[in-house]
């Protein structure tokens, strides 16, 4: 496919990318689309922490459209309630363009924009065709947005992965955004980097897509958020307009309290507050099926460093379902989190303990901190006993290590050439 960003591209009267990003308030603080993970209870609770616009959970189109029962557990009449729940976009996956628009439309009252998963790396979404599988199918992709464009009250937006090759991420962003879409998220990863696989998002590429698209080009980066303090590390490394968090967020919804870094009260949390507030917007959120169902998996990340400590709540946590009562989960872990942490916080040295250190500055370009294991913090995926931060450390020694290498025999190789045409050496 040519592609040729087209200066006219919006349909006469429907809000560009630029009106709808200062119409809802420059946000510069996103909660990202997560599988199950950012229903309507977990968006009031980030919202709270500093998150400016919040993304639903990725919706299967055609089941959205389809099927009552889908929807009802994954919709709800709070769901976009403009008093406790906007800005919001809701995001689709999908691969056929009329069951997409069936179910974009049943929700455009009630969000300001609707997206396209264009990132989405599972297996999942490689069996059910859709997502970063999509991603060689340019033709199919601009009709799935186009369709959204031309038939929506509401503009359509996309998130993307990167490819290998920066030229070629170039032409697929241009591409979306020829499509139609009015704000474009880039996730700095190759469809491979997934679970253990991870690593490091590439934001060097994103800068580059950044600086040769349109400047009027609203445009958000996602990857590599531990800290409050990346985030504006990453605005102002990138330039972007926003940037995305999924599993940051998840572990430490304080993350983007970005207006308080000095406050470890609100950046990293004390894991008994969060779980107690959550709960209570769980409860105050009974008609979200969702919200109920994505509790346990919730409550498992936000105490992810305090369950190694206290093993009898983890028992506990890991024998209640999305079936057992609200009273169930207060008094088997809500209570009992909060007993032990007011246990912590009884002890007489407790201000020697409760301390954050921050270590030097990393090859990436931010510093790691030791966090006490009662509070919010990144999770760094363990593989063969080795976690992702160390693992980052050393894939980024090894590459430079690499590149000073080449730098030596390009050196040595124009030497021995400068000799030899001397007729000073043989080689």
């Amino acid at each position: 496919m040519t592609i040729k960003i087209l200066s006219s591209i919006m349909t006469k009267g429907k809000t560009t990318g630029r009106e709808l990003f200062e119409r809802i308030g420059c946000p510069s603080r996103i909660l990202a689309p997560m599988v199950d993970q950012s229903e309507l209870a977990w968006r009031i609770l980030s919202r709270r922490y500093g998150a400016t616009l919040c993304y639903t959970p990725m919706f299967h189109a055609k089941l959205f459209a389809t099927s009552e029962k889908y929807r009802r557990d994954m919709w709800c009449e709070l769901d976009g309630n403009s008093d406790i729940d906007r800005p919001l976009i809701v995001q689709f996956c999908a691969n056929d363009p009329e069951y997409l628009l069936a179910a974009a439309k049943l929700v455009q009252d009630k969000c300001d924009a609707v997206d396209l998963n264009l990132g989405c790396p599972q297996g999942i979404a490689k069996k059910g065709h859709y997502g970063s599988f999509l991603m060689e199918e340019w033709d199919l992709i601009h009709k799935l947005i186009r369709t959204l464009h031309d038939n929506l009250d509401v503009p359509v937006t996309a998130k993307i992965r990167v490819f290998p090759e920066r030229e070629k991420t170039l032409e697929y962003a241009k591409m979306v955004l020829d499509a139609g879409a009015q704000f474009l998220t880039v996730h700095g990863r190759l469809r491979e980097q997934k679970g253990q696989k991870t690593g490091l998002a590439n934001w060097n590429i994103i800068k580059y897509l950044r600086d040769n698209l349109p400047s009027e080009t609203v445009f958000f980066a996602n990857g590599n958020i531990l800290y409050p303090e990346d985030i504006s590390r990453c605005m102002g490394t990138i330039e972007c307009d926003a940037v995305m968090s999924a599993e940051g967020n998840l572990y430490n919804p304080g993350l983007f309290n970005v207006d308080h870094v000095e406050e470890k009260d609100k950046t990293f949390p004390r894991v008994d507050k969060i779980v107690r507030e959550y709960f209570e917007i769980v409860k105050e959120c009974r008609e979200s099926n969702a919200s109920r169902s994505a509790m346990k998996s919730h409550f498992f990340k936000i105490l992810r460093p305090f369950l190694a400590n206290h093993t009898d709540i983890r028992s506990e946590l890991a024998s209640m379902s999305a079936k057992s009562s609200l009273e169930e989960w207060e008094e088997k872990i809500v209570v009992p989190v909060e007993k032990t942490v007011a246990t912590i916080f009884a002890q007489d040295d407790i201000e020697e303990k409760d301390v954050i250190t921050v270590g030097g500055q990393e090859l990436w370009g931010g510093a790691y901190k030791s966090i006490p294991y009662w509070r919010c913090q990144p999770y760094f995926r363990p593989v063969d006993g080795v976690t992702g931060d160390k693992r980052a450390v050393e894939a980024l020694k090894a590459n430079i290590e690499d590149k000073d290498d080449i730098k030596k025999r390009k050196a040595e190789t124009v030497l021995e050439k400068t000799a030899n045409k001397d007729g000073k050496t043989k080689l």
